[in-house]
């Protein structure tokens, strides 16, 4: 029903910057919900930040302040715009959607596949 496709993740030194897009495809005619992962310990998922069809946005403590999430409403892909990156943030970035697909009622919640963000010398 709906894919999603991460990208823009790659090898950067500390400090650096990285920005990731979540790119949906599918007939969405509703978008409720994004929401940026990142695989911590035990294959455990970590809010790094989220964005609702009504434009709130909500940051996870370690990405406030150096993250921003946005949102192509014309064309739907979603983007984190990663500042002074740290070690800390190296992991495996998930993206999450919920949407209405077609004509359908109930909303479709939907992951991609990840990408993979390291932050080192």
């Amino acid at each position: 029903q709906v894919q999603l496709v991460e990208s823009g993740g790659g090898v950067v030194p500390p400090g650096g910057s990285l920005r990731l897009s979540c790119q949906a495809s599918g007939d969405i005619t509703s978008f409720f919900a994004m929401a940026w992962y990142r695989q911590v310990l035990g294959n455990e998922l970590g809010l790094v930040a989220s964005i609702t069809g009504g434009g709130s946005i909500d940051y996870g403590d370690s990405a406030k302040g150096r993250f921003t999430i946005v949102r192509d409403t014309a064309k739907k892909p979603v983007h984190l715009q990663m500042h002074s990156l740290e070690s800390e943030d190296t992991g495996v970035y998930f993206c999450n959607v919920v949407v209405r697909v077609g004509t359908q009622t109930t909303p479709v919640r939907s992951w991609g596949q990840g990408t993979q963000v390291t932050v080192s010398l």
